[in-house]
């Protein structure tokens, strides 16, 4: 198994802390270790399955981002990449 890397890391907000997650191994890591309980339902499982098969090589890195990022906005853990631009006067 080789660790694929993300072409741009995925910052997740937990309650007290921000975590940088930059490759389907580190996604696996935090989905086990930081995920809450509430939000492991079917986006978190496909997440999970798509970044072990990535792992494998039956996935790209391209795929596992994705199903991350889906998981993690799912959850509401995705940290706000960009504030939102204020385009009024």
């Amino acid at each position: 198994m080789d660790d694929v890397r993300f072409a741009e890391p995925i910052t997740l907000k937990f309650q007290s802390s921000e975590r940088k997650v930059a490759s389907s191994w580190e996604a696996i890591e935090c989905m086990r270790q930081q995920w809450p309980d509430r939000a492991r339902g079917r986006s978190w499982r496909a997440a999970y399955r798509t970044c072990r098969d990535a792992l494998d090589g039956w996935h790209t890195a391209r795929d596992a981002r994705k199903a991350f990022a889906r998981a993690a906005r799912k959850a509401g853990l995705l940290a706000s990449a960009r504030k939102p631009v204020d385009h009024a006067g």
